[in-house]
């Protein structure tokens, strides 16, 4: 199966199913001297783990213990392929038993079945969002030699279940439900997210992520230009539906003079360009949303067919999520960590 390896010189490789015995990947090209250990790459683990987001977790528990097997030594990176493990603990496969044989809307299964012939029914196997547990711990790694280099990555929820956070207060985030942008909207996200969850049915949002210390000219200036590598890495993420950068879909409706950021002397005097010019970096703060997809396990009835054709319809078991919010912000957060330690890589081949 191909698609495992995320990135060109700081690579990402993952492996694991949600209810097989564990995940893990391994993390290639990141320099020696590194700092990094369990316990940091735990720190982000937490962030993403199962039974985040109050109201709106799944049941599933998880520690998510990362296991370091490879490329640290004394607290150091060495220069090696850095190898981690997690091992799942709280599976229940007979959960999916009666659905092994039936598509489920909004889910991978029929392309697993179209490109494969095969798949794992248990959660989804590889397409689960517990795949994303590997990403945290690679994007961990990404942010211990991106912290050297004075660059930052943060991420907050500014909307969910169509209703929009205020406020952007991305420092505030990491200690506030969902990850939310302000203070303001949690708890009509909450009250949004009881409401759904006893018709129920399941929600979607929006996360904005924010990068500064960006030096100017990352990125290549035609195919591989670094917004659309940015991307190619959060669509990635299987509940991701769309991306936009600075002003986004916005900018469409804006006239060039309204759209273009002035440069003063002092630098530039608005962002809408999101950071990114002709593909590179402008050295202004990175600005990137993500659309995420309500989650597509749902309590309701929903019309489908069997792997053989013949007309279903199934409510969905098992543990879910009402929203990928909140788990979703450290997982979109790490791929922008990656995509970025990559572009920092590829700027020192060049010698600049």
């Amino acid at each position: 199966m191909s698609g495992n390896t995320f990135g060109t010189l700081f690579k990402l490789t993952t492996f694991g199913e949600s209810h097989g015995v564990g995940l893990g990947g391994v993390v290639d090209g990141c320099p020696p001297g590194v700092t990094i250990s369990e316990g940091i790459i735990q720190t982000e683990l937490d962030r993403r783990k199962p039974g985040q987001g109050g109201v709106a977790a799944t049941t599933r528990r998880e520690s998510d213990a990362v296991r370091l097997l490879s490329g640290v030594f004394e607290g150091l990176t060495t220069g090696t392929p850095i190898g981690f493990v997690v091992m799942n603990e709280d599976q229940r496969s007979r959960d999916y038993s009666a659905i092994m044989d039936v598509y489920r809307p909004g889910h991978a299964d029929l392309g697993y079945d179209a490109k494969f012939g095969r798949r794992d029914y248990r959660g989804g196997g590889r397409s689960s969002g517990r795949e994303t547990v590997s990403r945290v711990a690679g994007g961990a790694v990404a942010q211990q030699f991106l912290r050297g280099l004075g660059i930052k990555v943060a991420a907050a929820t500014i909307e969910l279940g169509g209703i929009p956070a205020e406020g952007r207060d991305f420092a505030g985030a990491q200690d506030r439900p969902f990850f939310g942008a302000d203070d303001a909207c949690v708890s009509a996200w909450e009250e949004r997210v009881r409401a759904c969850k006893s018709e129920g049915d399941t929600l979607g949002g929006i996360v904005e992520i924010r990068a500064t210390g960006l030096p100017a000219g990352l990125g290549e200036p035609v195919f591989d230009k670094l917004d659309a590598r940015l991307a190619y890495a959060l669509m990635g993420v299987g509940a991701v539906k769309g991306v936009e950068v600075g002003a986004g879909f916005a900018a469409a409706r804006l006239t060039g003079s309204e759209n273009n950021d002035p440069i003063s002397p002092k630098g530039f005097l608005s962002n809408n360009a999101g950071g990114v010019l002709g593909g590179m970096s402008s050295g202004q703060e990175l600005v990137v949303r993500a659309a995420v997809k309500p989650i597509p396990s749902i309590a309701k009835p929903q019309q489908t067919v069997s792997r053989s054709g013949e007309p279903r319809s199934i409510t969905i078991g098992g543990r879910h999520d009402i929203c990928a919010i909140p788990r979703i912000v450290p997982v979109l957060r790490a791929m922008t960590l990656l995509t970025i330690a990559d572009f920092v890589l590829l700027q020192r081949r060049v010698g600049k």
